[in-house]
C-alpha cells in the first residue's frame, strides 16, 4: 500500500516477527531490521514512512538511530518501543523528535492507534511541504519573467536585499508587477516561513485603513462590537506589503512613520503599545518626491521608505519580454481553462511586440486570457487579438507609409496617451491632469480637440 511502509527495528526476533505480523494484518508494508546497521541498510534500499525502534540495543542504541533519522531523512517520522524501566530513554527520544512512545508489552490496540496518527500525521507533513514548494513556484522570484537588461538588474536589488530588514520601496505604473516582486522578496528571504500580509492602501476609507493596519478594541468606533488584531501584528516575524501607499492620509503617514521607525503601535482606541518584528516594503504608481513637493506625502516618512528603490519599467520599454510573458500566460490560461493552444503565430506576435501596453503586464496577461477563451484555432491569430491592438498596429503602419508633419504624426500617440491615464483614473479630469503633469484647462481642450468624450459610467458619477 503506498504511503504505508514501516520498518520496524528491535534485536528481539519474537518481538520483531510477531510486530511486523501484526502490522502487515493490519493492512501495512512492515519490513523488520535486527540491528542500528541493518536498518541504514534497510533506509538506503527503499523508502519508509515510518520508524518503530526499541531504544534498548545491543552495540548502537535506537536513541543513535533517530539521531541518523534526523539528520540523513528528516520528513521520516519515528516510534520508539521501551521497557518500564526506561522511561528516561524514551523522553530523550522524543527530544531527539521521536513521534511517540510505546511501552512493553505492546498492546495491539495502542500500536494500532500510534501508527495510524503517525501515518496521518506524515502524510499532512508531506502535503505542506508539496505546497510550499508550490508557493515558492508561484511566488518566488523565477516566478518573474524578464530578459531585459532593466530586469535583470532588478533581480540582483531583490537577492541582494531580500535577506536584509532595509526598508523597500518598489515604484512603477499600473500592472508592471509590484506586488510579484514584493513576494519575490519575501520568498528570497530567511523569513519566507513566517506571514506574508499585503494590503492596498487605496482600496479602503482612512478610517477602516487604520483599523486594518492596527487593528482595534472593542467600543473604538461603531462597528467595533469585538477586538480586531491588524495586519501588522499578523505579519510579526515576516512582512508586510503596503501597496498605493501614496493614498495615505496625514494622519495615517506619521503613524507609518512610527511603526518603521520604532517597531511600534497601538491600535484603535487602546493605550496599549504593540511592538513587531515586520519586514515593510512599499509601493506606488505615484511619483513621491512631487507628492512631497505638493505637501501631499510627509518628506520624512518618503526618505525613510526610500531606503532600497526598485523601479519596474513599463512593458512597452521590455519589448524583448512580451514573447517570454505572452508564452508563460498562454500556458497558465491553457491549464485554467483546460484548452489546447501550441502557441502565437508570428503574426499575433508582431501585434503584441509593437502595441504601446497602457495596462502593461496586468493588460497582457488578460489578452491572452481572453485569446485562449475565445481563440477557435491550435496557435493565437490577430483574430484572436482585441480590436484595439490591430487598430493600433494598423494605424502605426499607416503612419510609417503616409508622408505627414511631425504634429501630426504625434497627435495620434498623444491622444492615446491622454485616453489612457483618463481611464486609468475612471475619467477623473483632476487626476488624470496631476498623473500627465499638466493643467485641467488643458487637458479639457485637448478632450475636446481630440473628441474624448466621458465615459458614460464614470459621467454618472460625477467625475
Amino acid at each position: 500500500m503506498e504511503g504505508n511502509k514501516i520498518l520496524v527495528v528491535d534485536d528481539d526476533q519474537i518481538i520483531r516477527d510477531s510486530l511486523c505480523e501484526f502490522l502487515k494484518l493490519e493492512g501495512y508494508q512492515a519490513q523488520g531490521a535486527s540491528c542500528f546497521n541493518e536498518a541504514l541498510n534497510e533506509l538506503e534500499k527503499q523508502c519508509y514512512n515510518l520508524v518503530i525502534t526499541d531504544v534498548n540495543m545491543p552495540e548502537t542504541d535506537g536513541v543513535e538511530l533517530l539521531r541518523v533519522i534526523r539528520k540523513r531523512y528528516p520528513g521520516l517520522l519515528t516510534i520508539v518501543i521501551t521497557g518500564y524501566g526506561t522511561i528516561e530513554s524514551a523522553v530523550e527520544a522524543i527530544k531527539m523528535g521521536a513521534y511517540d512512545y510505546l511501552t512493553k508489552p505492546i498492546v495491539d490496540d495502542q500500536i494500532r492507534m500510534n501508527v495510524k496518527r503517525a501515518l496521518e500525521q506524515q502524510a499532512l507533513l508531506k502535503e505542506n511541504r508539496h505546497l510550499k514548494e508550490r508557493l515558492r513556484f508561484q511566488y518566488g522570484l523565477d516566478n518573474v519573467i524578464g530578459h531585459d537588461y532593466k530586469m535583470l538588474k532588478i533581480f540582483d536589488t531583490v537577492e541582494s536585499v531580500a535577506d536584509s530588514k532595509a526598508t523597500v520601496l518598489i515604484t512603477g505604473q499600473s500592472g508592471t508587477g509590484k506586488s510579484l516582486i514584493a513576494r519575490a522578496i519575501h520568498q528570497r528571504s530567511d523569513r519566507m516561513e513566517k506571514p506574508y500580509v499585503e494590503l492596498s492602501c487605496g482600496a479602503l476609507p482612512e478610517t477602516l485603513l487604520e483599523s486594518e493596519l492596527f487593528g482595534h478594541v472593542k467600543g473604538s468606533f461603531t462597528g467595533a462590537v469585538h477586538d480586531k488584531p491588524g495586519k501588522f501584528l499578523a505579519a510579526d516575524g515576516g512582512t508586510i506589503f503596503l501597496d498605493e501607499i501614496n493614498s495615505a492620509t496625514p494622519g495615517l503617514q506619521m503613524k507609518l512613520l512610527r511603526v518603521i521607525q520604532e517597531r511600534q503601535f497601538e491600535p484603535v482606541g487602546s493605550n496599549k503599545t504593540y511592538t513587531v518584528d515586520v519586514r515593510i516594503i512599499l509601493a506606488t504608481n505615484r511619483d513621491l518626491q512631487k507628492e512631497v513637493r505638493l505637501g501631499n506625502f510627509r518628506e520624512d516618512l518618503y526618505y525613510r521608505i526610500n531606503v532600497v528603490n526598485i523601479e519596474l519599467p513599463p512593458l512597452a520599454e521590455r519589448v524583448t519580454d512580451i514573447p517570454l510573458l505572452a508564452e508563460k500566460f498562454l500556458r497558465k490560461m491553457c491549464e485554467t481553462h483546460r484548452k489546447n493552444k501550441i502557441g502565437f503565430d508570428d503574426e499575433a506576435m508582431r501585434y503584441l511586440e509593437g502595441y504601446y501596453w497602457p495596462g502593461n503586464v496586468r493588460e497582457l496577461e488578460n489578452i491572452v486570457e481572453r485569446a485562449v477563451v475565445l481563440g477557435k484555432h491550435r496557435h493565437i491569430e490577430v483574430a484572436d487579438l482585441p480590436e484595439h491592438i490591430v487598430t493600433y498596429h494598423d494605424d502605426s503602419q499607416d503612419a510609417e507609409q503616409k508622408p505627414m508633419s511631425l504634429r501630426l504624426a504625434l497627435e495620434e500617440p498623444e491622444k492615446k496617451f491622454i485616453e489612457s491615464a483618463l481611464r486609468r483614473h475612471n475619467w477623473n479630469r483632476q487626476m488624470a491632469a496631476d498623473a500627465l503633469e499638466i493643467n485641467r484647462t488643458t487637458l479639457y481642450k485637448k478632450m475636446k480637440h481630440f473628441q474624448l468624450e466621458v465615459d458614460p459610467v464614470a459621467q454618472k458619477k460625477g467625475s
